[in-house]
Parts: structure tokens; C-alpha cells; sequence
């Protein structure tokens, strides 16, 4: 055996056998940290294949030959999070759980090990706490007596053996940048050890069927820490949200292998731990009607919430009016502001804009672009929306309307809120399902019909 050394970039993961001062890839300075790595001597290279020796055995077959297996998953104690899983955790998945500091990640996790561990065998490996300390927690979330497993140990190998001997049904990692492997030189969370942890656990979870939860932190600018390879390694990605100054708690899919991608949980932060939002589009409604206040129903996967849109258009005092967006991208408002002024002759290149959704909730989808110009006309024309009025569809920048998916379910969503109107895009089809709804339908096909049907007034009337 001989040790040869390799130089691992902390930022990207890059390997280069020389050292440099700049990461190549990536281009951060003073990031190469170096590696021990150890190979042996004398192993024969894949390419010297003996013509002698005897033929190896086909290991591969046909897809027609493989049995259908029935996917057995496992319930993880909420239904919101098992939403946002496709139906709860599989056997021998990966997944990785990310958030900011004091978000509740352990939180969550904890409740959910306690609730799966009356049903199956289930541990919770702390890397980042004393056993004392989540025991603390415990207390204070009042956990209920259970056969709950907890190991308070940062050293792989001995989880990799406490994980062998127990073989228990699901595993918690709080958090896999806590780990850290004897083998490697380099400190823990660093990129090195993220992913030889992270591989270590994910073969042997693989290989006893066991279903793995990894917590991972986050950058300060909200990536996941440690190597991009690690998002690629695990099975489902989730993000855990929230605004420090809400009490509510969003849990979404950025990636599932077996399950919807951005499906999203709500969770509301309490005294006694994280419970349940049944019907989350509570929260992003406060019913009020005033001018510039707007309705959408936004889809996150499966599930569709009626938001409020806010927006505020004022005259400028600077030279440049200010364009300030929250929970909707900037350059999205940009667009729309613009498709407004040259379609509709509102002259708002003079006035400051300021959107907010309601709740802190992120809308990033175009079937709220209709919304959004309602909001801004009518705070700059000071009207108000008439009570019980949705808007859904995508603004084009020739000023039409074009037709947004899965409006069937938004419509019945609204329908079920108390809403008796809506504003959709000419072409939906939804005519029938109008009337099975008692739903007052409004088809328009450019932005200035909709908004002179949404608002009851003619747009084109002087006070612009």
C-alpha cells in the first residue's frame, strides 16, 4: 500500500493532484485542501483482461423479466410530510432535509422519529447534540413514551456498527456535517468528509433497506452546504422555510425520485413543537377589500392555495422609481409593469411599485401574472376588486392572456373558499365547470378586458 495525495476543493469539490492557490473549476481562492488518499500497489488495471481465463457470468437482464415489487412506504406520523414525500418514506431512501439555523429541522424530525417509532424501530443519531440536550427537547415538545433509539456519537464507524447491530427501519442524521470519518485528514463539514459520510451511509442503507433522513445546513446564501454531489447522491431534496418574524413553517420537494417535485408542506411553530396546517390557504388571506389587494390561487404540486397579492404604487421623488417585489421575482414585476405601460398607457415609469404576497409565501409560477397587474392598477387607479374575485393567467408581452394548467383545481378551490368569481384567459374551456360550480366566469383575451372586467370600470377613462 502507498499514500498519494489529492487536493479537494472545499467549495465545489474538485480534485487536482497539484496545488494552486485558485480552485480551477469553481475559482475561489485558498479552497484546495489536501487529501490523503491510499491505493495499492501491483492491482491489476480493468484493461489486462486475461483471453484465458474463464468467461465472466452476465449479470444484467431484460427489463420484461423483472417482477413488479409493490412500493411499500412508510408513514412518517404527519400527513403534510408525508405529502411532500409522495406518500411517506421508502425503504433504503435517501433524504436530505435543509434549512436555516433555528428553523426547526430538528424540530420536525424528532416529532416525526417519535411518531414513527411506535410503529417500527427508529433512531436518531445527534452528531450536533448531547444526549441530555435532546432529551431537553423532548421534555419541552412532550413527547409520549415510545422505543425511540437515540445515539449521541459524531465517529462513522461507530454509527456505521450501532446501524448494523440494531438494523433499525428508519435513521436520522442531525446532521451529516457533524459526521466525521477517522480515515480522512480534513475537518468535519468539510467537502471531503460530506461525501464520504454521506456515501458510507447510503451503502449501507441500501443494503439493509433502511431508510435514511439526513439534515444538511445551508450556505449564507441558502444553498446546501457541502458538495453538489450530495444533492445527486440522495433520493429527495427537501427545504425547510419560514419567516423569522411568522410562525408558519413550509416544507417543500425540490427533488423526489419517488414523489412530485415542489410539493409543499405547512407546518405553524407552537409551544409544544410543529403541528399541522389542514387548510394552509388561511394564512395567506386576510379577506380585507381595499385598492391594491389582489386574489390568485397559486399550485405548489399538488395542492393549491388562494393568496393575496399586495401592491402599493406611489409618485416617485427619485430620479429612478424604485421597483421592490417580495415573494415574487423582481424581474418578473419589471415585465409586467412594462406590458401595462405600453398596452394599457399607464404611465408608471413616474411611480414607485412596491408587491408583497401575503404570508411570506413565494409564488414563482406565471399564472399569477394577471393577479399582479390587477393589484398594481388598481392601487394606481385607486379602485377596489369586488369581494369573493380571483384572477388566474399568464400576461404575454404582446398585452393577450394565455391559458395556465391545472385551472380545473384552482377553480375548485376557490369555489370551496367562498369565491363566486374569476377572471381566466379566453380558451380555457372551463365554461362547463362554471356552472356545475355556480362560479361566475369572466373570459378575457388581453390584459385591458380583464382588468376592465375584474374592476367594473373603463380603464380608458381620464385620472391616469
Amino acid at each position: 500500500m502507498r499514500n498519494a495525495s489529492v487536493y479537494v476543493c472545499q467549495s465545489c469539490g474538485a480534485q487536482t493532484r497539484q496545488f494552486f492557490g485558485r480552485c480551477a473549476s469553481c475559482g475561489n481562492w485558498n479552497s484546495l485542501i489536501e487529501q490523503v488518499t491510499r491505493s495499492a500497489d501491483g492491482r491489476r488495471s480493468r484493461s489486462a483482461i486475461d483471453p484465458l481465463a474463464e468467461p465472466v457470468a452476465i449479470r444484467s437482464t431484460t427489463m420484461a423479466l423483472l417482477g413488479d415489487q409493490p412500493l411499500q412506504r412508510l408513514a412518517s406520523g404527519y400527513e403534510e410530510f408525508d405529502r411532500v414525500l409522495g406518500g411517506g418514506l421508502v425503504p433504503g431512501s435517501l433524504v436530505l432535509v435543509g434549512g436555516d439555523p433555528g428553523i426547526g429541522k430538528s424540530t420536525l424530525l424528532l416529532q416525526s422519529a417519535a411518531a414513527m417509532a411506535i410503529k417500527h424501530s427508529v433512531l436518531y443519531v445527534s452528531a450536533e447534540e448531547s444526549a441530555q440536550q435532546v432529551k431537553l427537547r423532548w421534555q419541552r415538545l412532550e413527547g409520549a413514551e415510545s422505543e425511540l433509539q437515540l445515539l449521541a456519537e459524531t465517529d462513522l464507524d461507530l454509527v456505521l456498527k450501532e446501524l448494523e447491530a440494531l438494523r433499525p427501519a428508519v435513521v436520522i442524521i442531525d446532521s451529516i456535517q457533524a459526521l466525521h470519518d477517522g480515515e480522512l485528514s480534513s475537518a468535519p463539514g468539510s467537502v471531503a468528509q460530506v461525501r464520504e459520510c454521506a456515501a458510507a451511509l447510503q451503502r449501507l442503507a441500501k443494503r439493509q433497506d433502511t431508510a435514511l433522513v439526513l439534515v444538511g445546513h445551508v450556505t449564507k446564501e441558502g444553498m446546501l452546504a457541502g458538495p453538489k454531489v450530495l444533492e445527486h447522491l440522495v433520493d429527495a431534496v427537501l427545504t425547510f422555510e419560514g419567516d423569522q418574524f411568522a410562525s408558519h413553517r413550509l416544507l417543500r420537494a425540490v427533488k423526489n425520485r419517488f414523489g412530485a417535485t415542489h410539493e409543499l408542506g405547512v407546518f405553524e411553530m407552537q409551544g409544544k413543537g410543529l403541528v399541522e396546517v389542514g387548510n394552509p390557504s388561511e394564512l395567506f388571506l386576510n379577506g380585507e377589500v381595499a385598492s391594491g389587494v389582489a386574489t390568485i390561487v397559486a399550485c405548489e404540486g399538488t395542492r393549491s392555495l388562494v393568496v393575496d397579492l399586495q401592491a402599493l404604487v406611489s409618485v416617485t421623488s427619485y430620479a429612478s422609481p424604485r421597483r421592490t417585489a417580495t415573494g415574487i421575482g423582481t424581474n418578473r414585476l419589471h415585465q409586467i409593469l412594462a406590458v401595462l405601460e405600453k398596452h394599457m398607457g399607464l404611465p408608471l415609469s413616474r411611480y414607485d411599485c412596491y408587491l408583497a404576497v401575503a404570508g411570506g409565501l413565494a409564488v414563482e409560477e406565471p399564472a399569477a401574472d394577471l393577479g399582479v397587474a390587477a393589484a398594481v392598477v388598481s392601487s394606481f387607479r385607486d379602485l377596489t376588486l369586488p369581494k369573493g374575485t380571483v384572477l388566474l393567467g399568464e400576461l404575454g408581452l404582446g398585452g393577450q392572456l394565455r391559458p395556465v394548467g391545472q385551472i380545473a383545481q384552482r377553480l375548485k378551490e376557490a369555489v370551496r373558499l367562498g369565491f363566486n368569481r374569476a377572471v381566466v384567459p379566453r380558451g380555457s374551456g372551463m365554461g362547463p365547470l362554471g356552472k356545475e360550480l355556480e362560479l361566475e366566469l369572466l373570459e378575457a383575451a388581453s390584459v385591458t378586458e380583464a382588468l376592465v372586467m375584474a374592476l367594473g370600470v373603463d380603464l380608458a377613462d381620464d385620472g391616469c
